[in-house]
């Protein structure tokens, strides 16, 4: 791979000269001789204890099985796995859904069960073969089917791809394991400073005891219908965000809101969802507005209460879900001080300092591992 190959991959060129790199002794084979589709088909009712892994539980990119059931909860025939085997959704393949078991039990058969053939392959390597850019879109073309496109493994079995030598794959699976170990702890590190933040939030209402209704501290307003001139990004200095139930959905040249406001989700989906938008914008129907609000509260502050107040599990049910100004006029919220206002406000500041910090070397962790992966494959 030269230099300007290197570049478009925006990978570092130094790495080109790394010894893991070297693909002396590499070979192209078939995927099918170095592994193997494992169909031991299996009824629920003969394994109502064990793990049940569905596509859904399978998590976009992660490596890893982060939920299941149990084989009572199914029904139809499954597939059977073992520790240490790949389960790979073969329906829609670009949603890029693999993970390699942990543990033994069955999963759904729109998946497929893929198990390395050691001689030819090491089982720490293959996914991360599979999981590579090279792997996934071959994967996606040769799937048949148009509203919900599947791989064949007749078709699978038949695509080359090029392989390391052992030793060589020994020292790639450490490096690449380990990349995806940082990415990981870092992934664990923003949940748990999320965590804290919502802790922290929740246990400031409860122990604030100046409890004031909203209908007595702001004003509401609904939203109108999207302006005609919404586009999908900003393309002039005018251009203003325009705000649905779940957030900005577009941009427009004329803002129905002049200053910072807050926006909740009116109906559907993303009923009660709750969003600050800090300037002028534009809000559609969807959504409710904070029109005007005592001067005794920070809209940040106010944000954050809302938030915390869970507004989606007020919401009523009439063809989908809805709530209206009432609803949110009726919520109770505490009304500290302003200095109590800001003292909150410097704590949440910082939880969300470290929440984007985080959130930023998990990102850099998963470009890490997906540039080396597409180098090596």
């Amino acid at each position: 791979m030269n230099l300007s190959e290197l570049e478009k991959l925006k990978v570092n060129p130094e790495w080109a000269k790394l010894p893991i790199f070297d693909r002396k002794g590499w070979r192209r084979l078939a995927f099918g001789e170095f592994a193997q589709s494992v169909n031991d088909r299996v009824e629920p009712s003969d394994a109502a204890d064990e793990p049940y892994v569905g596509l859904d539980d399978l998590d976009s990119g992660s490596l890893h099985v982060r939920r299941w059931g149990k084989g009572s909860d199914v029904i139809g025939t499954k597939l059977r796995f073992r520790k240490g085997d790949i389960i790979f959704g073969r329906r829609r393949a670009y949603q890029r859904k693999l993970a390699v078991a942990e543990f033994d039990g069955i999963c759904s058969a729109h998946a497929m069960v893929v198990r390395a053939k050691p001689e030819f392959v090491l089982p720490e390597f293959l996914p991360f073969l599979m999981m590579s850019d090279r792997f996934m879109t071959r994967a996606v073309e040769i799937s048949v089917g148009s509203l919900s496109p599947t791989i064949n493994w007749k078709t699978l079995k038949l695509e080359e791809f090029d392989l390391p030598p052992i030793d060589r794959q020994q020292q790639i699976a450490r490096i690449l394991w380990g990349t995806n170990e940082v990415r990981i702890t870092w992934q664990r590190i923003e949940h748990a400073v999320l965590v804290a933040r919502d802790t922290y939030v929740a246990e400031f209402r409860r122990s604030e005891t100046n409890l004031v209704h909203c209908a007595n501290l702001l004003e509401l307003a609904s939203g109108k219908s999207k302006p005609k001139d919404i586009r999908a990004k900003p393309d002039n200095e005018a251009a203003v965000p325009v705000y649905g139930g779940n957030g900005v959905i577009g941009y427009t040249n004329a803002p129905l809101v002049n200053e910072p406001t807050i926006v909740v989700g009116r109906v559907g989906e993303y009923c009660g969802c709750v969003h600050l938008s800090e300037g002028t914008a534009w809000i559609t129907d969807n959504a409710i507005f904070i029109k005007t609000y005592d001067n005794r509260l920070s809209l940040r502050f106010l944000f954050w209460m809302l938030k915390a107040a869970d507004l989606n599990k007020k919401k009523k049910i009439a063809g989908q879900p809805l709530i209206s100004q009432s609803t949110i006029a009726e919520e109770t919220i505490p009304l500290p001080s302003r200095k109590g206002q800001l003292i909150f406000l410097e704590r949440i500041d910082q939880l969300t300092s470290g929440l984007k910090a985080s959130i930023r070397q998990g990102e850099a962790s998963s470009a890490v591992l997906a540039e080396m992966s597409n180098l090596l494959f």
